[in-house]
């Protein structure tokens, strides 16, 4: 038995959005006995008042989440100022949760010891990861190098970064009835999971590729020799460049069919750096890309249908999606259409849940290393034999 029931609210009472969240969830239980959960919300709520009605209403609960940038479920479909709560049932898959802190001291060791308190509640070897860590204190590239050192490269990581609706003053991340910041809390599955994740953008590349000659973390300053900002400009033009520089991603290529995007964020006019949102590795070939809305929107679908053509059982159970906080604002009014595109592929009352958020963390295709994303769309979809 592997069941996954989702509660969804769009009060902005506190009190009253976790009581009709739960009472939708108990119905949806019919007295089966909740493992774990997943627990996404708008940033203005009570997250101490709704953790703790949760732990009361299912003690002991393996719960993580986090703060978002809008939230996505099968009931309430795309939603701003929402709180989405996804529980799990089961008595063939084993799930445990883990917390590092203090992310922003040493990333990689707090990833190690979240997966080290997940792992120490298990006999059983994980099989996936699930992760919603802080985007603002740390270095997502860092966390999750941190996290495929103590899992290993070949188990796949899927999450992504909290959000604060576009503030980027604050994020809180959850775990069991904890709300904390700075941290990186992390479940873990094991057991007679079946799972397949898929993941597209919309983003195509426009440019000749080339390779990163001089860089330090996220500033780029150099590719093949020349000025990142030049490089930019020769393909854009100087005044398309300066008016709408962070709609042109750079795809950064981890094999030659298959890239990954970093999103720009700022130029240095006299340096001549690009700033990205995320790391880019030295030498690393890239390309600068561009997208369309149309293209944006579709990419949902892709993702969605590579996850269903890899998924290794009859039907899922269930449906975890992440899409980027930079795709809801290009997209604007438009961004509801995301899961529409998804939801006419996914079976009837497929239980699904997903938030918008400051970066993605996904294998790129199956059996790949996980990477860390911009702009990206996430589908994971979970089921059992």
């Amino acid at each position: 038995m592997f069941r996954v029931i989702v509660g969804h609210s769009d009060d902005p009472d506190s009190q009253n959005a976790i009581a009709e969240v739960l009472q939708e969830c108990s119905r949806s239980l019919s007295g089966s006995i909740s493992q774990a959960g997943i627990l996404f919300t708008a940033i203005d709520f009570d997250h101490v008042l709704i953790l703790q009605r949760i732990q009361d209403a299912f003690p002991g609960l393996e719960l993580i989440g986090g703060t978002t940038n809008g939230e996505i479920s099968s009931i309430l479909e795309f939603q701003q100022d929402s709180l989405v709560l996804m529980l799990f049932a089961s008595d063939e898959v084993e799930i445990r949760a883990g917390i590092g802190r203090g992310a922003s001291k040493n990333p990689a060791l707090a990833a190690q010891e979240a997966i080290a308190q997940a792992r120490a509640k298990s006999a059983s070897l994980p099989q996936l990861c699930l992760t919603f860590p802080d985007s603002l204190t740390s270095n997502g590239v860092l966390i999750l190098e941190g996290l495929k050192q103590s899992l290993g490269e070949h188990i796949p990581i899927i999450g992504g970064m909290a959000a604060d609706d576009y503030t980027f003053e604050k994020t809180y991340q959850f775990f069991q009835g904890e709300v904390l910041s700075d941290s990186i809390p992390v479940l873990l599955f094991s057991g007679q999971l079946l799972f397949s994740h898929g993941i597209a953008s919309g983003w195509t590349p426009i440019s000749q590729r080339r390779r990163v000659t001089k860089v330090d973390g996220n500033i780029v300053y150099e590719i093949d020799g020349q000025r990142a900002l030049d490089f930019y400009q020769y393909y854009l033009g100087e005044e398309r460049f300066a008016s709408n520089y962070a709609i042109h991603a750079l795809a950064v290529f981890e094999d030659r069919d298959y890239f990954y995007l970093r999103a720009p964020n700022g130029y240095d006019q006299q340096s001549g750096s690009v700033t990205f949102f995320s790391d880019i590795p030295e030498n690393a070939v890239v390309q600068i890309t561009d997208a369309t809305r149309d293209n944006i929107l579709l990419a949902s679908e892709i993702s969605l249908k590579n996850a269903l053509a890899d998924y290794p059982g009859v039907e899922p159970t269930a449906a975890l999606l992440i899409s980027c906080a930079a795709r809801r604002r290009i997209l604007g009014t438009l961004t509801r259409e995301e899961y529409q595109f998804v939801k006419t592929h996914l079976p009837e009352g497929l239980p699904c849940c997903g938030f918008y958020s400051y970066g993605e963390i996904t294998p790129l295709v199956k059996g790949g290393q996980t990477q860390f994303h911009n702009k990206t769309f996430v589908t994971l979809l979970m089921g059992t034999k």
